[in-house]
């Protein structure tokens, strides 16, 4: 085999897509390449930027036949932002490879010989989904300050072409162009990761997808920012305004949140509704990005739990209570256990919101209490949910449903690696993956969520 070099250029015909929606492909002589923005049916010109013995990682340098499912990006952006990895792949194409990206590790991780797959509930419209997003602040070479977003496993900002990301909302851009505003009106700073300086960091905006409710938290490396009722009272004229808040975040940390949050107008939450549930969200709470695949998602867990209004549900990593709530209607009882203090308070203020009397939350991290819940005062459970991080579920939750031994586990997953690897381990204990249904909750992005129920050993029917 030929041994390639650092900065050599080759061409690569292109055959697959890796995990986070790179190119994968092949020189004449079978040589692997990883590379960027590069689609299947491909045949490129790349430049090695890195090259091991049996594969190198290269960025595309020309097109020289493109893909037949190749399509036009809409952003200008899309392939220097970290936002989209594969928006210049048609959509349905998206789909079969985020079906396939689940299919595939619940083989090759989880050692489930012929995954029953459902298909994949996509969009009819994939645009225009996002409910919240995070704009780092900063400035251009040039010196002037910009929203945007980080480039690839980079914290460069990439700008926002006129402040309108095509996954956000359009007030988007009429919020960041406020804040800018303000920012050059009265000589405020942004943020300098680099040395500490300088006070916005980002601005998050959450709008809630069925009341039109708009929440503007400024992140800042300090307690206030000048001339705030100037600033308020310019965000307050956009309609739809109910909160602005000041997050204070003054340590040197990739966090973007930090723990102090100040009402600077309005409410200190807005309020959104899936299904006929209806939430508040405060800015540290965890909440769906997308609302209209958060209701499909939800609606087939709760389908996978078969409830008849008799059972003990445990949701695990529950967050506000979004879940929950939904079980709710349906089980007799339903606890829920989130290690976030702010999100519990949301989740217990929904449950009231919603007249609902059947929940019961608790704070603190899943595999600490849901072993003492159950082996200190025997609450048990017929079905448990769990809708984990990426890393997945602790193994002390996993030996507590393995004790517990419900007759369903319902599985809400936005890791099919970790997805896999946690039902292998209850597979191994009398669990059988009966149903997986992946959902696209995040369009034009590598990631892909999914649900899959498990029931144990022959107790479905």
């Amino acid at each position: 085999m030929v041994e390639y070099q650092k900065n050599q250029e080759v061409e690569v015909v292109v055959n697959a897509l890796g995990n986070e929606g790179e190119g994968v492909g092949h020189t004449q002589d079978g040589y692997t390449v990883f590379v960027k923005d590069a689609l299947p049916g491909d045949v490129i010109r790349a430049k090695l930027m890195k090259c091991k013995k049996q594969y190198a990682f290269g960025r595309l340098v020309e097109i020289l036949t493109p893909s037949k499912d190749r399509v036009e990006a809409v952003c200008e952006k899309a392939r220097v932002c970290g936002g989209c990895q594969i928006q210049e792949i048609a959509y349905e194409k998206q789909l079969e490879f985020k079906a396939d990206k689940v299919k595939g590790n619940l083989v090759r991780i989880g050692g489930v010989k012929n995954p029953p797959m459902e298909s994949i509930i996509g969009m009819e419209d994939p645009w225009r989904y996002r409910n919240k997003a995070q704009f780092p602040i900063g400035r251009t070479k040039e010196g002037k300050i910009v929203a945007g977003f980080y480039a690839g496993r980079t914290h460069a900002i990439v700008p926002v072409p006129d402040n309108d990301c095509v996954l956000g909302r359009e007030v988007n851009a009429k919020i960041l162009g406020k804040v800018i505003s303000h920012m050059e009106t009265y000589d405020i700073e942004p943020y300098d990761e680099a040395t500490g300086t300088g006070l916005v960091r980002h601005v998050l905006i959450r709008c809630g997808y069925s009341t039109d409710e708009i929440m503007v938290c400024l992140v800042v490396n300090g307690t206030k920012i000048p001339e705030e009722d100037a600033l308020a009272d310019s965000l307050m004229e956009i309609p739809g305004m109910t909160s602005i808040m000041l997050n204070t975040n003054m340590d040197q940390t990739n966090v973007i949140l930090g723990d102090q949050v100040r009402t600077i107008r309005g409410e200190s939450y807005i309020t959104d509704q899936i299904g006929d549930v209806k939430f508040c969200i405060s800015p540290l709470s965890f909440y769906q990005v997308n609302p209209v695949q958060t209701e499909k998602l939800y609606r087939k867990a709760l389908e996978y739990a078969g409830l008849t209004g008799k059972e003990t549900v445990w949701d695990v990593y529950c967050g506000i209570g979004t879940i929950s709530l939904f079980l709710a209607q349906k089980a007799k009882k339903v606890y829920g256990v989130e290690i976030v203090p702010d999100a519990i308070e949301d989740a217990k203020k929904n449950a009231a919101l919603n007249g609902i009397h059947n929940v019961k939350f608790f704070v603190g991290k899943a595999e600490d209490v849901l072993p003492k819940q159950y082996e200190k005062h025997q609450i048990y459970a017929d079905v448990i949910v769990v809708d984990p991080p990426r890393k997945g579920c602790e193994q002390a939750v996993l030996d507590t449903i393995l004790k517990m031994r419900p007759k369903r586990v319902v599985y809400v997953s936005c890791n099919s690696a970790t997805l896999a690897r946690d039902i292998k381990t209850l597979a191994e204990d009398g669990y059988v993956l009966k149903a997986v249904t992946p959902v696209d909750q995040f369009c034009h992005t590598a990631h892909v969520e999914s649900v899959s129920l498990l029931v144990r050993g022959q107790m479905w029917e």
